[in-house]
């Protein structure tokens, strides 16, 4: 494994680090969810043991951070949370009513740009679920964020996530990667992270202008996005595709 993986409760110093250094990962729009941003603030105060940061000793550089929660999840399908949305919601519900979870959950895994392309990935995958071996779970979920879906914001994800390629493996090179590490893909999610915003906010955080009432496609979106001039507000909901990895 290419650095040293650290969490915020081990090393509170280099998950600042990190916090400040890595920069720049996700478009403009994806970091205002309505429900997410509640709770984001929160991940590296009540769940510290469950964030980290890949620091590379010898450079002294933090390259990726790992964002995770504990859930708690029956196994079965129909017993995924509703999206990342859900998924924070359950999860902080969870640690307030002091609940044994069952699971660990992916929220998202952040590289540094300058480290993106070398197979971090892979690595903050495995790390991931180290992690929650560690913590005595023997299942890790994700709410996959398919990297080429923004080239195709209009076909379903459920459509799109069973898309293969002709060896037989997913065509989308997220869900694949994780294929590969032995996960399953257990179903798509077309709603599971809700950005609401004016449309003027809408215009600033995609560079777009919407002059009228309706329904448009943009840079980076996996979706659509809704613009309601009259109400003045513009809805998005981002989709995800689960997969479980079954630790050992």
């Amino acid at each position: 494994m290419r650095g040293r993986v650290f969490t915020c409760a081990e090393r509170p110093d280099l998950w600042r680090r990190s916090v400040e250094e890595i920069t720049g990962v996700w478009p403009e729009y994806n970091v205002h969810g309505d429900v997410l941003n509640e709770y984001w603030g929160r991940l590296d105060e009540e769940l510290a043991g469950f964030q980290f940061v890949l620091h590379d000793e010898e450079a002294d550089v933090p390259l990726a951070q790992g964002h995770t929660v504990p859930c708690a999840w029956d196994g079965s399908v129909d017993g995924l949370p509703a999206g990342i949305d859900g998924l924070v919601e359950d999860s902080f519900r969870l640690l307030e009513g002091g609940g044994k979870p069952t699971a660990l959950a992916a929220l998202a895994i952040e590289i540094a740009p300058a480290h993106q392309g070398g197979g971090l990935g892979r690595t903050m995958v495995e790390a991931m679920r180290d992690l929650a071996a560690r913590h005595g779970l023997t299942e890790l979920i994700a709410p996959l964020r398919p990297t080429w879906k923004e080239r195709y914001p209009l076909t379903p994800i459920d459509r799109y996530a069973a898309w293969v390629r002709k060896d037989g493996l997913p065509f989308d090179p997220w869900i694949r990667l994780h294929v590969r590490l032995g996960a399953d893909v257990l179903a798509a999610e077309p709603r599971s992270l809700r950005i609401t915003g004016t449309p003027a906010e809408w215009e600033e955080w995609t560079g777009l202008a919407f002059p009228e009432s309706g329904t448009y496609v943009f840079p980076h979106g996996l979706a659509s996005l809704e613009v309601d001039l009259d109400a003045g507000r513009a809805e998005y909901w981002e989709p995800n595709v689960w997969v479980r990895h079954r630790v050992s």
